[in-house]
């Protein structure tokens, strides 16, 4: 997702505040004792599962509503709104049985017919879904998303109320994993057709089947709350009352509130980080989000491949890491995220590693003189875009510093950052030169990652194509779905291919520094998915 998932996705430190007041009892008969104050650093851009695509709103989507799993510890999945599922021998077929109970906040029944609904909604070609990819594999999909078929084709069926069946063409090795992930979640029709276009835009024209409801977000403001939905199947053991949120793009303002006590988690900068390594209650969130640059390869510059590596190899990424990012940041070795995958005990990242984002000012130059000559330009200016944080501002800052300080005076670096929603149009709509994009995995899976890049994807915003590239996907995807070895290695091929050709040029693996009050329990943060699970979270006194 675009983590700005944009999966991609900003660069996104996904900020924590807590109250202290909200510390109490472990009765739930005092609820104001259970009430959270949590700090985001980035606005949202939609609730609408169809069309949702950053991680912060996938985030809001994840607890206040629910499919039919949800993403648990370690983004295993654990029980939602299935009851009970049945695989065929083939892996093609999966029947759900869905609990009796389930309701909307608006006091409707949680059906089959729900689920139905919501993915022909998102995958129909009118609904513009950046997320419809996510569906290959399911019988049909492909052709409805080409407009070659109606969407009531697609491979999903309601036997009933509480019967929902899929029907695949091939196999998806985690297509479990994705049922936990918003744009799979079931969607009320009655809701969306009564609001029309305004339906996710605001936190009133939308209703809820999770663990909370959401109030007070108006589709621009910085400060909205959740409120533990009445309604939830489960919602015996959900021990919050409520959490309240506000946008705090700076972490210094973040850190000042949990201070003096009016947050209970704070994201840290680089140097707060390590100023308060030691003291109780620090932590470092390992991320399943990657951070690289994305070049606009329409663009005769950056479709040349050596003005692409040029830049990348002038870039310090352990500077980078130590300097402006601080504790916990990982320098990649591609585009897949450590600690995302293993097979046969191995770390992807670790199989998938190549030479190719090394630091070399000497080569950088003469791969960047060599790239001008041949796009036939005497110099080169472009603009860097990114998110208006405080620490993407410290990002593009620094790439700037680098490349005109590495590359010599034929290249000039304008910087332009924006609001996470004017990011997020612009990257979709190739409206820039060259950004610095985010990505968290969707599911703890490489190809989260890898099928951004491939030809037409809706996130390949760079429109960087290779076809070999494409044909080891596909591999990977359809010849070699159910074979796990054969698969990793077409993944691993990728991946190679995709580094040494820098069609897009990874940064640093973001992992979060906080400093979080040791009297918040059972907060689930997972690498990949949903990010924070707030279903389990409780203050203790």
């Amino acid at each position: 997702m675009k983590a700005t998932k944009i999966v991609s996705v900003v660069a996104t430190t996904f900020a924590l505040g807590l109250t202290l007041t909200a510390c109490g009892s472990k009765s739930s008969s005092d609820s104001s004792k259970q009430v959270l104050r949590w700090s985001e650093d980035t606005e949202l851009s939609s609730l609408d599962p169809s069309k949702t695509t950053d991680s912060q709103s996938f985030d809001m989507l994840g607890n206040s509503m629910e499919g039919l799993y949800r993403l648990g510890k370690d983004s295993k999945i654990e029980p939602g709104i299935a009851k009970s599922t049945k695989v065929s021998k083939d892996n093609l077929k999966y029947t759900f049985t869905l609990r009796k109970g389930a309701k909307w906040s608006n006091g409707d029944e949680v059906t089959a017919k729900d689920f139905v609904y919501s993915w022909r909604r998102t995958v129909d070609p009118k609904t513009g879904s950046a997320y419809s990819y996510l569906f290959d594999g399911i019988k049909n999909v492909n052709e409805i998303i080409d407009g070659k078929k109606a969407p009531s084709t697609l491979g999903i069926k309601a036997d009933g109320k509480y019967k929902l069946t899929v029907t695949l063409d091939k196999n998806v090795p985690y297509f479990k994993l994705l049922m936990g992930f918003p744009v799979f979640f079931p969607q009320n029709q009655k809701t969306v057709e009564k609001y029309g276009s305004k339906y996710g835009t605001a936190s009133k024209y939308m209703v809820y089947n999770g663990p909370f409801t959401m109030t007070g977000w108006t589709g621009s403001n910085l400060s909205w709350k959740f409120k533990k939905n009445n309604t939830y199947w489960d919602k015996k053991n959900v021990k919050l009352s409520g959490i309240n949120f506000k946008v705090n793009k700076s972490p210094s303002t973040a850190y000042n509130l949990y201070q003096s006590g009016k947050s209970d988690m704070s994201p840290l900068s680089t140097e707060q980080a390590r100023q308060l390594s030691n003291k109780k209650g620090f932590r470092v969130d390992k991320s399943g989000q990657m951070t690289y640059l994305e070049f606009n390869q329409k663009q005769a510059a950056f479709k040349n491949a050596k003005i692409r590596k040029a830049i990348s190899l002038a870039i310090n990424r352990k500077q980078l890491a130590s300097k402006i990012m601080g504790e916990g940041t990982e320098i990649p070795n591609g585009v897949v995220s450590h600690g995302l995958a293993k097979n046969n005990g191995k770390d992807f990242s670790e199989e998938a590693k190549t030479n190719d984002l090394r630091y070399n000012e000497s080569e950088a130059k003469q791969l960047f003189e060599q790239g001008l000559a041949e796009t036939g330009q005497s110099n080169l200016r472009f603009t860097l875009l990114g998110a208006d944080t405080d620490q993407s501002k410290d990002v593009t800052a620094f790439i700037q510093s680098q490349l005109e300080q590495h590359l010599g005076s034929k290249i000039h670096v304008d910087v332009s950052n924006v609001p996470l929603k004017t990011r997020l149009s612009r990257s979709r709509e190739g409206n820039f030169d060259v950004v610095v994009a985010n990505w968290v995995a969707d599911y703890s899976d490489p190809i989260s990652f890898l099928e951004l890049f491939t030809t037409g994807n809706e996130y390949n915003d760079g429109s960087w194509s290779n076809s070999q590239y494409d044909q080891l996907i596909k591999a990977a995807k359809t010849t070699n779905a159910a074979n796990e070895d054969k698969r990793w290695d077409n993944m691993v091929d990728a991946s190679k291919i995709l580094s040494k050709d820098m069609g897009v040029s990874p940064l640093y693996q973001q992992n979060s520094p906080n400093m979080v009050n040791p009297k918040v329990k059972g907060l689930i943060v997972n690498a990949a998915g949903i990010v924070y699970n707030w279903k389990d979270t409780y203050i203790k006194e």
